[in-house]
């Protein structure tokens, strides 16, 4: 413990130092350095899980529901060094069809400090250009902002952009007109025409954790066209965890794996996919010049049911030209009568790609506590999607019509009642009433609002 104590000091002392020009600057990852064995948060799991995201940096307070300016959520996260942005207003922002891009490392959204509703950003969406972020409880929903169909302008809800060390957690992600919820970066990043090189050029460590990824839009105003998708998993993607999410009436990619990745998908619930539920696909198009890389997908414990858009289809749809190394284990898939009659694989191509069944299971991501498949339902219900102890009136539809068998793929979101319109609120955020090195509440109470004056 003193030792603990005096490496901590020692820590702060150097970086007085350095912010005095009394050192050159060394890059430290901060709380890292200090305990690599921290996690970032009581449960974080996969490859990502001791991300220090803000810990030890400073509080900055979310205080208005503008979209920029002070005091603004875009402000915030914009912000340079450590930072936790915690929020002292609760209701809706609207980015006004913009994406807040985040630059900056070392950074952690704490939506559950919110008052009552909670924060809903709507018309953009948010990308992770920088590594070693965390971004729990926070509803992005970009919808189509009244845009005309095939206008081109689209939003992922939330994405990482040759991200590292990344967690999503406890997020609701609706109506995207690109993804709900993706890791991209660059394909083929410039360097040593090497897979390594690739990886590394794109994101990587990411973990999606019991996330609500839901009605994406089909017809809106994307530019391709239909566009409801989950999550689109780019090329050389590696060491990505997808757990514990519920995946709701989104076409196709739930999730889509595509050239190279490899990650693993446990524990989630998909319900009424369209023409597929998950897939992997390289597209030889997009790999001109360049040899292909075999993927890898660990599937364990997931849970397929059929909804009313639901086409014929297989767990698992392989398409496009690379191989695919797989292992499968106690998925469940049902049809609409809940009749197991939906296979594990099937493929939509005519490449002659190989498709390689493990026989032994790869280690499960760091802090994965597998489920068995016949419990994963009634676990995702539970959690999954923001503030799950409050969860505001679209997400207790999404999840009703789960429960029920009920709702379809969608082109617009006011076909189900449009953008949500809650009044402001406004609760201080009281440091002292925190674990700011998790950012859990010490009474274990989250914290309800009262109106604005």
């Amino acid at each position: 413990m003193r030792i603990t104590r005096s490496i901590r000091g020692l820590g702060r002392l150097l970086s007085a130092f350095a912010a005095a020009g009394l050192l050159l600057a060394v890059p430290l990852r901060p709380a890292a350095a200090q305990d690599a064995q921290a996690l970032a948060f009581p449960g974080a799991q996969g490859w990502a899980a001791h991300t220090p995201g803000g810990r030890g940096g400073r509080i900055i307070r979310v205080t208005t529901l503008a979209a920029d300016g002070p005091g603004s959520f875009a402000e915030a996260v914009n912000a340079g060094g450590p930072r936790t942005v915690v929020f002292e207003v609760g209701g809706v922002i609207d980015l006004g069809l913009k994406t807040i891009t985040i630059r900056e490392p070392f950074l952690t959204i704490a939506g559950q400090t919110a008052p009552h509703p909670g924060v809903t950003l709507i018309r953009g969406g948010i990308d992770i250009a920088t590594h070693d972020v965390i971004v729990r409880h926070v509803r992005v929903r970009p919808g189509d902002g009244g845009l005309g169909r095939f206008a081109g302008h689209d939003f992922d809800a939330i994405s990482t952009v040759r991200a590292h060390d990344v967690i999503v957690d406890h997020c609701s992600l609706t109506w995207g007109t690109d993804e709900g919820l993706s890791a991209s970066g660059t394909r083929f990043a410039e360097g040593p025409n090497t897979a390594e090189n690739f990886r590394n050029g794109t994101s990587r460590r990411i973990t999606f954790s019991n996330n609500l990824v839901a009605e994406g839009l089909a017809y809106a105003n994307h530019a391709k066209g239909e566009h409801s998708k989950g999550s689109l998993i780019h090329d050389h993607v590696q060491d990505v965890l997808i757990v514990g999410n519920l995946y709701a009436h989104n076409y196709e990619r739930n999730p889509l794996f595509k050239g190279g990745v490899r990650g693993q998908v446990v524990n989630n619930l998909i319900y009424d996919p369209g023409a597929r539920a998950m897939h992997y696909n390289l597209i030889a198009e997009e790999w001109i010049g360049h040899d292909y890389e075999k993927g890898e997908m660990v599937i364990r414990g997931n849970v397929l049911r059929a909804g009313k858009d639901t086409r014929k289809l297989a767990l698992l749809m392989v398409g496009g030209s690379g191989d695919l190394d797989v292992f499968m284990q106690d998925n469940l898939a049902v049809d609409l009568l809940g009749e197991q009659t939906i296979p594990m694989v099937g493929r939509y191509t005519t490449a002659p790609i190989k498709v390689t069944e493990l026989k032994q299971a790869p280690t499960l991501p760091f802090g994965v506590k597998l489920l068995p498949s016949a419990r994963v339902q009634d676990a995702v219900v539970a959690e999954a999607g923001a503030t799950p102890w409050d969860r505001d009136p679209v997400d207790r539809r999404i999840v009703a019509d789960v429960i029920e068998g009920r709702g379809e793929i969608i082109d617009s979101q006011d076909e189900v009642g449009g953008y949500p319109k809650y009044e402001p609120t406004r609760k201080a955020f009281v440091e002292a009433e925190w674990n700011l090195e998790t950012m859990e509440p010490k009474s274990g109470v989250y914290p309800r609002g009262e109106p604005l004056r």
